[in-house]
């Protein structure tokens, strides 16, 4: 297909429509299951990664969940704020600030251990297909 042709302006060719919309369907299928939770799909990232790793900075999770701190530093105020996490700026560099959760953030845990098996049910895709698409989806965010 060529790219200045009318055939590149369909919706139906654009590699991003399909990624676009099973991106959002991907995401509202979470929402049954985070909604009792009081959470957001986002908070529900940002949580992954604190209960991998805690006293965390910022700028380490900005970079593990590919947002900018505009995005970050708001939901880590609202969770802060619902006692699930607080942030301390580091001794040696005030400009360097570190996440660490509570024992609400921690209890939230047990509370979220289903929803990855719950969501993955609702998935009409086989483990080896998701298998392949996980993979193909991290080789094109690696392709800077």
């Amino acid at each position: 297909m060529e790219y200045n042709s009318d055939e590149a302006l369909k919706l139906e060719n654009q590699l991003c429509f399909p990624l676009y919309a099973a991106a959002r369907k991907i995401v509202g299928a979470y929402t049954p299951y985070l909604k009792p939770l009081g959470l957001t799909y986002t908070q529900y990232i940002l949580f992954l990664v604190l209960w991998e790793k805690d006293h965390i900075t910022v700028s380490e999770i900005c970079e593990r969940l590919m947002l900018d701190s505009g995005t970050v530093t708001p939901l880590l105020k609202k969770l802060e704020a619902k006692g699930y996490l607080r942030r301390e700026r580091c001794d040696c560099d005030e400009r360097c600030v570190r996440v660490i959760l509570t024992e609400a953030g921690y209890a939230m845990k047990e509370n979220a251990r289903e929803i990855p098996m719950k969501v993955g049910s609702c998935l009409a895709l086989s483990p080896e297909k998701a298998q392949e698409l996980y993979s193909i989806l991290y080789q094109l965010l690696e392709n800077k």
